[in-house]
């Protein structure tokens, strides 16, 4: 199917207004105005607010998608590849915390991103990163690569949650950013054992 520019433009729109003024400015009529359109425009590519979001969101997965293949095309061992991974992700969720929270977002993971209510879920944009976490995983010989990737992204999802709303760096003491990166690695640590020295 080919994209129309003017839905490109709409999602390009709401990239740019939740990366710089958060979730609360992503409605359709500011989305129009700024786009140049008239406020019924987005109508005729999102029937809802919700499709225009979860348009957004998928965006954001595919942005995650790319940092996930620029970080991991460095590192040789597979051990390397994972906290590589594991880094992008929750360095992800902290540099772009709303389109994080809106990738996250239960209702919109349940809709519907292209092609009606049949169509792929934006919950399926997580699947290419997590296979390829599974992957890394069992290359790192977990005994079930799939539970223990399932078990390494919710910490590595807390972990950054916890984080954004302040907890972690109130129970620890400090707003370091290597803290962050030791937390990573002690993630990695539970799930995979300790790395060889």
């Amino acid at each position: 199917m080919e994209e129309s520019p003017l839905r490109e433009r709409l999602i390009d729109v709401g990239v740019e207004l939740v990366k710089t003024e958060g979730t609360g400015a992503l409605g359709l009529r500011e989305i129009a105005r700024r786009a140049g359109v008239s406020h019924g425009a987005p109508r005729r590519y999102f029937p809802t607010h919700q499709a225009l979001l979860s348009a957004i969101a998928r965006r954001g997965f595919a942005e995650m998608g790319a940092r996930f293949a620029r970080a991991g095309a460095g590192a040789a061992a597979p051990r390397e590849r994972v906290r590589a991974l594991a880094s992008a992700y929750v360095g992800y969720a902290l540099e772009h915390r709303a389109m994080f929270e809106l990738m996250f977002r239960h209702d919109l993971l349940a809709s519907p991103v292209e092609g009606g209510a049949g169509g792929p879920r934006l919950r399926e944009s997580t699947l290419p990163l997590f296979g390829l976490l599974v992957e890394l995983v069992a290359w790192c010989d977990a005994a079930e690569p799939e539970l223990t990737a399932a078990a390494l992204w919710a910490n590595l999802h807390g972990v950054a949650q916890l984080w954004a709303w302040g907890s972690l760096p109130l129970v620890l003491g400090s707003d370091a950013g290597d803290l962050v990166d030791r937390l990573v690695g002690a993630a990695l640590d539970a799930h995979l054992g300790p790395e060889a020295p």
